[in-house]
């Protein structure tokens, strides 16, 4: 009885997204993978640090007007970046 339930369990795909799946052995996709990741680990940082310069203001308007401004562009920037990388992900995947 039991042998029938984890047979079952056993051929069920591991991997179910409809998303397409990079090629790891591709060496432009791996570029590409590096320069995306790069470049959205420095908007996360610059978010952070913008962040930390927003509470060492202590209510100088410059310095919290400046702060906020870095935040806006890194999110911005980070939005972009991650459109860009979907639409590489899209053409990649139609083309490829």
């Amino acid at each position: 009885m039991f042998g029938k339930i984890f047979a079952i369990f056993a051929a069920t795909p591991i991997n179910t997204s409809p998303l397409p799946q990079p090629i790891a052995d591709d060496p432009t996709q791996i570029i590409l993978n590096f320069v995306f990741a790069l470049a959205g680990s420095i908007a996360v940082l610059m978010v952070v640090i913008n962040a930390f310069r927003y509470i060492l203001a202590r209510g100088d308007p410059g310095a919290v007007n400046s702060a906020r401004n870095g935040i806006i562009y890194a999110l911005a920037g980070l939005v972009v970046v991650m459109a860009a990388y979907s639409i590489v992900v899209f053409v990649v995947g139609r083309v490829g």
